[in-house]
């Protein structure tokens, strides 16, 4: 391997790549599955709600919410992507201003990563003979095709997921319970596909399992007790 190869090479086995699409997937599940469960335990739990409309009130969130995080991604990432591209285009005019000057900064960086002045100014030099732009892009602004923000799929893959989660507390609707019983199955099913996305999510990153598992069925679980709660103060003061 030459030595820019070796500079520019993601080692085999790295997961950075999966960091925008892995976020926004596992974001839109575990908020699925949260505010679904909740909104549903919630109406669930108010005195005299019939079986209707705690799967009204479901229905409805799963939908509000699948768009809302689609949009809510689309409009954070484009702000993300427009950033990038504004860096671009100043280190473009940078570039056309003062080449030397910029030779220099890159030069600069690889000392500071450890090459010596000749071999570092050696290194910098060619690459400014290529794609000059790619190369500031990259090792001065820190920005890299695996990286890259991607609005379409950050707001699809959030959608997808969400509604994916979301779907899962119904499962506690499809048993003949009522009352009390009824939650119950709902708050199971939900700890159960928080357990699930929790584990599948630490897998995908290459994390440990525990503890990123244990994180996404907590705080799940807190979300769901503080909205019952809430349903519960609502049932009883008659709203």
């Amino acid at each position: 391997m030459t030595l820019l190869a070796a500079l520019s090479a993601r080692p085999d086995g790295h997961l950075g790549h999966r960091a925008g699409w892995l976020r926004a997937a596992v974001l839109g599940a575990n908020d699925g599955l949260v505010s679904t469960s909740s909104l549903m335990v919630g109406v669930a739990t108010a005195s005299g709600v019939h079986t209707s409309a705690v799967l009204t009130a479901g229905l409805a969130g799963l939908a509000a919410g699948a768009m809302a995080m689609a949009a809510g991604e689309w409009v954070s990432v484009s702000s993300q992507s427009d950033v990038e591209e504004a860096d671009l285009e100043l280190e473009r005019q940078h570039l056309a201003a003062d080449p030397d000057g910029e030779l220099e900064e890159l030069t600069v960086i690889y000392q500071e990563r450890g090459l010596s002045r000749y071999l570092a100014e050696q290194v910098a030099r060619e690459l400014h003979e290529g794609d000059v732009l790619a190369a500031h892009a990259r090792d001065e602004l820190g920005q890299h095709e695996t990286t890259k923000a991607r609005p379409v799929q950050a707001a699809l893959a959030s959608a997808a997921s969400f509604l994916l989660g979301g779907l899962i507390p119904f499962l506690g609707m499809l048993g003949p319970f009522t009352g009390a019983a009824r939650i119950l199955a709902i708050v199971v099913v939900t700890i159960l596909g928080l357990w699930t996305a929790g584990y599948l999510g630490a897998r995908a990153a290459g994390a440990g399992l525990l503890t990123p598992t244990l994180r996404v069925v907590l705080g799940g679980t807190i979300a769901m007790a503080i909205t019952a709660g809430i349903g519960q103060l609502a049932g009883v003061a008659g709203l």
